[in-house]
């Protein structure tokens, strides 16, 4: 079974309620249809003009009697949810009125029905920027408890089945934070951690990568990571994680042995903390291209609840499997 057969099987198995707020998009409009055909969510809500999108599926074809459309602007709850949004940013000088005018923007809404419970899942980006995304989720729906920073982390499923999670492994974070501080770092490391779980189905062996092992090398990069180290270790006594380890000895178990004696994660880790987004990003570019894997993101992690920000060029399968990997998370909060 691959990894989108297994996210669709738990989304399915799930039944959560997706919110999509680009309704009138193409893309959009076709994967609302096969998420509902092929039975991965409770309901779906189309957000926009309903006279916009109903125009827009008979153009593509697009049968809506599975699908909720919903106008912002026309919605009963605007009011509440106006409130909702005004209390979140009135300390950043947000009017009431400026509340009410600015919630209807579809990405606003969207986060809020996922805030409020009205969703349990929203995914977007088909047609807005990573950023626009980003900051409807940073305002709206905000971190979990204890999370410092939201990130992202890559699902990267490779043939090599002794490794990591039977040929599986988490990276993060290959998309979100630039350049993340060591508290950044152990944010990351932490909630990449939980996407192991989630997604990988295994217990989390967490490596935070560098180009030196257990001080075989200084400097400021080094001591970035070993500090980051240092914070996870003493807020999760549980996890299992390491570091600063290459990622030969984060990987490979004869090189753990060899590199970390003694640690619990050298050789088997299957979640890796990549110092920056240059290196991530570089990295699981690599492994796709070279080593044939399959590359699924990003994911974004450390919300209080599930969203996920696609590409601007995404397939209506891209859509589709996303939308399911948003659903199994969502699935995983219960």
């Amino acid at each position: 079974m691959t990894f989108a057969q297994k996210m669709k099987m738990q989304a399915k198995n799930a039944q959560k309620k997706l919110v999509l707020p680009e309704g009138c998009e193409e893309r959009t409009l076709k994967a609302a249809q096969k998420v509902m055909e092929e039975n991965l969510a409770q309901s779906v809500t189309l957000l926009g003009k309903v006279d916009e999108i109903k125009a827009k599926a008979q153009e593509l074809g697009v049968d809506l009697s599975s699908l909720t459309l919903l106008d912002p602007e026309q919605s009963e709850k605007r009011e509440s949810y106006a409130k909702e949004y005004y209390e979140l940013r009135k300390k950043k000088g947000m009017t009431e009125e400026e509340a009410y005018a600015q919630i209807v923007d579809p990405l606003k809404w969207g986060a809020m029905m996922a805030r409020l419970k009205d969703a349990d899942a929203m995914v977007a980006g088909a047609l807005n920027t990573t950023g626009d995304v980003l900051r409807a989720c940073f305002t709206i729906i905000k971190c979990k408890p204890g999370i410092q920073s939201a990130s992202s982390c890559f699902v990267m499923a490779t043939d090599k089945t002794e490794l990591g999670a039977n040929g599986s492994f988490i990276f993060g974070d290959c998309a979100t934070i630039p350049n993340p501080t060591a508290e950044q770092l152990a944010s990351i490391a932490e909630a990449s951690a939980e996407s192991c779980k989630t997604f990988l189905d295994a217990e989390p062996k967490v490596a935070l990568l560098s180009y030196s092992t257990k001080g075989s090398a200084s400097g400021d990069l080094v001591d970035k990571v070993q500090q980051a180290t240092q914070m996870i270790k003493e807020k999760c006594p549980n996890l299992a994680v390491d570091g600063e380890l290459q990622l030969d000895a984060a990987i490979i178990e004869s090189v753990g042995k060899f590199k970390a004696k003694g640690s619990n994660v050298a050789g088997f880790a299957n979640t890796l903390i990549f110092p920056d987004l240059q290196a991530g990003n570089i990295g699981y570019k690599l492994v796709q291209r070279l080593a044939g894997a399959e590359a699924y993101g990003p994911i974004l992690q450390g919300f209080a609840r599930p969203v996920s920000d696609l590409s601007r060029g995404c397939s209506v399968e891209d859509i589709v499997v996303t939308s399911a990997i948003t659903l199994a998370q969502a699935a995983s909060l219960n």
